[in-house]
């Protein structure tokens, strides 16, 4: 690049020296037709360094092609397409100036160099812009663009820079423009390596790759060193991202088979229509938040704290009617039970599709629950992280309620000895469908967290109930700790496992990793013990 244009750049940034010298953006603006590239350059400059707030719309315009002087008068305008029609625009007023006929104005032309001011005078703008946020995308478009002839304005930005995140976007971008050129010295090269190892990720790998290949006999090695310890970092930071999958999937396992935990490992029912609640739940919360969407749209973000007591009140209160109406009498015969529960679940199936059709239905993330963090090279999505803690706030109040009420206490009576809590005075039908019901109401919790992160369809409970059965027998038929454990063992062994063998393959090999466990453990994890159940 030539030097004027060098110093052209540099000098972009040097506000305080600049702006005592330049002339006013009104008077500038007019003059950037005249002359040659060279002197347009200079005019550019000028105009970045005014800090005028409608100069990056004035230079952008140059540099897309847009700027024209109209052939009337010699006015500099921006034309713009609307339509089939150019519209002018006066820059320095704002003004409309009507439509540009056919050859009525000519553009600014500019070459590559010019080109390379321009981008070079609109990213000092933003990085000066009064919003951090501008700020802090420019110094990452300096980054990513590595434009050795940005170090000199970088450094002078950064001196002045005081938001904490802007300042190491910053450094990171100063660290390789410098890298890029011959503007910094080797010390300052080889502390531009070490910033770019603390960033750690693979765009720092591919820029300091080609320099440990090279042949500098100090900047070399440095960057390869560097290479090697941000593989290891990787490597350490992919499997905490992948413990992370695996907990995420883990808490999505839990809700879907917590209900189960109850009505199947508490009560002993194979029930085959507990996806189909789940399901009950989802739906629960799409016909919450169409009513709010429709008349109440500034209640949205609490959509799923109203669809969760209703969902649970929905589900459970089907859980009740399945017990009631058809489960109570089936009690003691395993396999009737599995039919009945399996045709009540295609009647829950299709009676969706009769309300709400057979499509997919659109469940929206509250603003709460949208977008993503990170830690360190691990990226958390809000939605996963507010469902882990739903699951684990599910699991500690169901075992609150198990543990210290009387229902739960009764419930733990009817399932360890059942004659024995009828002759205490007992009522076990009662307990029977208020265990049955308490199991689907959780399963209609489910539903509520699982819209957010699947298609809310009729099979959306067909997706869990395999894997819910899975996770009650690997963890013990009727303990709820061994729910918790099994959910989360099998979420991470899945994470680990895919990148090797696929989704598909990965759940097989959990299968029959839990037949051959059940083999040696025909009671899971936990097991419970009583009388009944030991006998």
């Amino acid at each position: 690049m030539p030097l004027i244009l060098r110093s052209l750049c540099a000098a972009v940034m040097l506000c305080a020296a600049t702006l005592a010298q330049a002339q006013s953006f009104d008077d500038l603006v007019p003059a950037l037709p005249e002359g040659g590239f060279g002197e347009r350059a200079q005019v550019v400059a000028q105009i970045a360094a005014t800090g005028d707030d409608r100069a990056e719309a004035v230079l952008a315009a140059l540099l897309e092609g847009d700027l024209h002087t109209l052939k009337s008068d010699g006015t500099v305008v921006i034309v713009t397409e609307v339509g089939r029609d150019d519209v002018a625009t006066d820059p320095v007023t704002g003004a409309d100036r009507g439509i540009v006929e056919r050859r009525g104005s000519s553009k600014i032309r500019v070459n590559n160099s010019l080109r390379r001011v321009l981008r070079t005078a609109i990213g000092t703008l933003t990085l000066t812009h009064p919003d951090p946020n501008r700020r802090l995308e420019a110094a990452d478009a300096a980054f990513k663009s590595a434009d050795p002839d940005q170090f000199e304005i970088l450094k002078t930005v950064l001196d002045g820079e005081q938001d904490r995140a802007v300042r190491t976007a910053l450094s990171e971008a100063l660290a390789v423009s410098a890298l890029a050129g011959d503007a910094a010295d080797e010390s300052f090269k080889l502390a531009g390596i070490a910033i770019l190892q603390s960033r750690g990720d693979q765009e720092a790998m591919a820029i300091l790759r080609p320099i440990a290949e090279g042949d500098d006999p100090v900047l070399a090695p440095a960057a390869a060193d560097a290479v090697t310890a941000m593989e290891q970092s990787q490597r350490l930071w992919g499997l905490a991202q992948n413990v992370w999958f695996g907990l995420s999937l883990g808490s999505v396992l839990l809700l879907a088979a917590i209900g189960l935990a109850i009505t199947f490992g508490v009560m002993g029912v194979i029930n085959m229509a507990h996806g189909e609640l789940v399901m009950l739940g989802a739906y629960t919360t799409f016909a919450v938040q169409e009513a709010i969407r429709g008349s109440m749209p500034w209640l949205f973000d609490w959509s799923l704290l109203i669809a969760a007591p209703l969902a649970f009140l929905v589900a459970g209160g089907v859980g009740v009617a399945i017990e009631r109406g058809c489960v109570r009498y089936l009690y003691g015969r395993p396999l009737e039970t599995l039919l009945a529960t399996w045709g009540i679940s295609l009647i829950l199936q299709q009676t969706v599709r009769s309300i709400f059709g057979p499509n997919n239905r659109e469940v929206g993330n509250p603003s709460w629950m949208s977008g993503a963090f990170e830690i360190g090279q691990m990226t958390i999505t809000y939605n996963r992280l507010w469902i882990l803690i739903f699951s684990l706030a599910v699991f500690f109040v169901l075992l609150f309620v198990l543990k210290r009420t009387a229902i739960g206490l009764q419930m733990r009576a009817v399932t360890q000895n059942r004659p024995m809590a009828a002759d205490m005075g007992i009522r076990t039908g009662w307990v029977d469908a208020m265990t049955f019901g308490l199991g689907a109401g959780i399963a209609g919790l489910a539903g509520v967290a699982l819209s957010q992160i699947d298609n809310v369809s009729p099979n959306l409970g067909q997706s869990y109930i395999v894997d819910s059965f899975m996770i009650v027998v690997f963890g013990g038929a009727g303990s709820i700790w061994g729910t918790l454990a099994a959910a989360f063992s099998l979420g991470i062994a899945n994470k680990f496992m895919e990148p090797w063998t696929g989704a598909v393959l990965a759940k097989i090999l959990v299968l029959i990793f839990i037949i051959l466990f059940i083999q040696k453990r025909p009671r899971g994890l936990f097991a419970v013990r009583g009388r009944a159940v030991d006998s």
